[in-house]
């Protein structure tokens, strides 16, 4: 299954907020559809697979990844040792885009990637151009050194809603640089969402 590409606010008024796909939000308060419903309402009705589907959805979309690879990231974490959905949460949150996306270099994860993909991204003062490159501790991401990479990078910051950096990540915005120190802890990670019930959808079978 491929990215999403449709409409965004469509997802956020079925889903809830997705700080990762879009920053804005819609002035419709039902959920799409002819006959669309409160939010709530439709929580109250849907079965406990509904609910699992409902937040295995919201956490792929808000990471912009394709079902494959939110499956292989569950397998990944079920074999580490530890709280499976917290595991699950902590390698997404460790993708390059994502940090990218963390360190205010970009508005939204989909932007993120885009400056990875197309070459404006350092790693440790290499070019990576695979947004889902898993970062490291104490690995230094930094800006191509060109007028464009910086000027875009910039412009996004400049842009930006706001300026807060997770403790995990320390940023310096005159040198465009950013340093992982630790591991991102769960009140950083933003997104409404029950990683417990993304981890039962893919243990039903």
């Amino acid at each position: 299954m491929s990215k999403y590409r449709g409409p965004r606010l469509r997802l956020v008024r079925k889903l809830g907020e997705l700080p990762g796909l879009t920053s804005k939000t819609s002035k419709k308060l039902n959920t799409p559809g002819e006959h669309g419903q409160p939010p709530k309402k439709l929580l109250k009705n849907r079965s406990p697979y509904g609910l699992r589907l409902l937040e295995k959805q919201k956490l792929r979309f808000n990471y912009n990844i394709t079902e494959r690879q939110l499956l292989r990231y569950v397998k990944q974490a079920k074999n580490l040792t530890g709280s499976t959905g917290e595991i699950l949460l902590s390698i997404l949150e460790m993708r390059l885009d994502n940090i990218v996306y963390r360190l205010g270099m970009a508005p939204t994860i989909v932007a993120a990637r885009q400056l990875v993909s197309h070459g404006h991204i350092l790693v440790n003062k290499q070019k990576v151009d695979i947004p889902s490159y898993p970062c490291q501790l104490k690995e230094v991401i930094s800006v191509k050194d060109k007028k464009t990479s910086r000027d875009l990078i910039n412009k996004f910051i400049e842009e930006s809603s706001t300026n807060s950096i997770p403790s995990h990540l320390s940023f310096n915005k005159e040198s465009l640089v950013g340093i992982i120190n630790q591991v991102i802890t769960r009140e950083w990670i933003g997104l409404q969402i029950n990683e417990l019930l993304v981890v039962e959808y893919y243990s039903r079978n």
